[in-house]
């Protein structure tokens, strides 16, 4: 029997305001436990919530850039539900006229193009954190991120594979970055998903029983987590026991490699919606629209398609400069000093990638563009060997030294004098007579060996292309 997967995600992003949605205290994350907290944001009795408008045109911005209609007209409602982590025992959320609607983003998964419609953007206010100590009996409970403004972002069941959900997340994410909307930090919980998957039978329409898996923040956990339930709902269905899949929330324990049920899953007439009677309805000016639409940057798919067409840069490449805005933003500025966009491309996505993969929460590239420009420049002349500017630019990284500085320094100038090198590469030759025998009994890959030998005595220093061209003259001159 083959089975089709059918996924929808519910994604939970923080916008990047500095106060929260319904009062003034700070979004702040790190502060001490409970001390970003007021009256309003905790639920004391007789507060009133007071609408951020800054979090709003974030939620039009969002809406804009996710190809949303905006509802004009719409309103706050009360998401009623008592758990430790919700002080008010209700969310203050949007349920029946949410502020965006009918969107959608575009993937490319294995070469194969698809569109993931979204179904809503709602704004709301986040939930409190609980703190489960090991092996006591006791949780705690921080109120910092209570009240802290989310949009929550709904597909619809779009989605047919764990990596369709992945790459839609990698996307949108992009997205979010690029316009300012969030700072999509996952390991903080700025960006949070909540996995809806069912199977059914392929070729049929009716969608079975979904199980949602609970708070997923790291793409890997995610696809790690996806699969595992889409093998565990296939398994149960072969097995004649789907009536076994239960409507639940269920949760990734990474620990375990599995999906652990946590509770039966609430239906919304569970959560006792009305409308929030502390706020009037959010009435927005087509007119504002269009200019938070105005101000809109470059999407990472149009940067993608000009990179490509302007640079010529390999798609691949682009993929990975495109990722992070920063690194984006980076190459633009060397090519704009002058350097070759493919040479640029390679080292910043190679050498200064690998670099940058210890650094996760930098911003930006701690070496200053006119750095990698000067440095190409002297790969460019001769002057150092491309190993040799590896190396200076591992000592570049977070200092103020110029290239030039770190080559005198460590002395890697490249030898590129002709009559330098001739005597290096007779001298060498003159120790090696069977490669000069094997060379000439046809064998090319002496020239490699001969190199190999040159490099060595020179520490790398020799240039290769000159050393190259010099071997294979002097083998080919019988006064050798």
């Amino acid at each position: 029997m083959i089975f089709e997967t059918i996924i929808g995600l519910e994604i939970h992003v923080e916008l990047l305001t500095k106060s929260k949605i319904f009062c003034s205290c700070s979004t702040e994350f790190g502060a001490d436990p409970n001390e970003n907290t007021c009256p309003v944001c905790t639920g004391l009795p007789g507060t009133l919530p007071v609408l951020n408008e800054e979090a709003v045109d974030l939620a039009i911005r969002a809406g804009k850039a996710l190809n949303c209609d905006i509802n004009v007209i719409n309103k706050f409602d009360r998401k009623n539900y008592f758990y430790p982590d919700l002080p008010k025992a209700y969310q203050i959320s949007q349920f029946d006229l949410p502020i965006c609607e009918k969107g959608y983003v575009d993937i490319e998964v294995e070469g194969q193009k698809k569109t993931i419609h979204i179904t809503r953007i709602h704004m709301e206010e986040d939930a409190g954190k609980l703190m489960h100590l090991e092996e006591e009996a006791t949780t705690l409970v921080d109120y910092n991120r209570t009240g802290v403004p989310l949009i929550e972002i709904v597909t619809e069941p779009d989605l047919r594979s764990p990596e369709e959900a992945v790459e839609f997340l990698k996307n949108l994410k992009e997205i979010l970055e690029y316009t300012d909307i969030s700072d999509c930090r996952m390991e903080q919980g700025s960006l949070r998903c909540d996995a809806n998957i069912s199977l059914r039978q392929a070729g049929t329409e009716k969608l079975n029983t979904r199980v949602e898996i609970k708070n997923l923040n790291s793409f890997k956990e995610i696809l790690k987590a996806l699969k595992k339930e889409e093998k565990r709902q296939q398994e149960l269905y072969l097995y004649g026991e789907g009536h076994k899949i239960q409507q639940e929330t269920r949760k990734w324990d990474a620990a375990k490699g599995k999906t652990v049920a946590m509770r039966s899953k609430e239906e919304s007439h569970d959560y006792r919606y009305f409308p929030e009677p502390d706020l009037p309805p959010v009435i927005i000016d087509q007119h504002k629209i269009e200019e938070i639409g105005a101000t809109l940057p470059e999407l990472p798919a149009e940067k993608r398609a000009r990179f490509i067409e302007k640079y010529g840069v390999q798609k691949m490449q682009v993929d990975i400069l495109v990722a992070k805005k920063e690194l984006a933003d980076y190459f633009e500025k060397v090519v704009a000093l002058g350097a070759i966009p493919i040479e640029a491309a390679n080292w910043i996505t190679v050498d200064m990638l690998r670099l940058l993969k210890d650094e996760e929460e930098t911003q930006e590239v701690p070496l200053k563009p006119e750095y990698i420009v000067q440095l190409l420049k002297l790969i460019d002349e001769g002057k150092v060997s491309r190993t040799a500017a590896k190396e200076v630019l591992e000592e570049l990284w977070g200092t103020d030294k110029t290239p030039d500085q770190v080559v005198q320094e460590k002395g890697l100038n490249q030898i590129s004098g002709t009559e330098e090198l001739e005597k290096i590469v007779i001298d060498i030759i003159s120790k090696y007579p069977q490669a000069v025998e094997d060379y000439k009994n046809g064998k090319a890959q002496a020239v490699g060996y001969l190199m190999g030998q040159i490099m060595k005595a020179t520490s790398g220093k020799a240039n290769p292309q000159m050393v190259k061209e010099i071997i294979v003259n002097k083998l080919n001159d019988f006064k050798i």
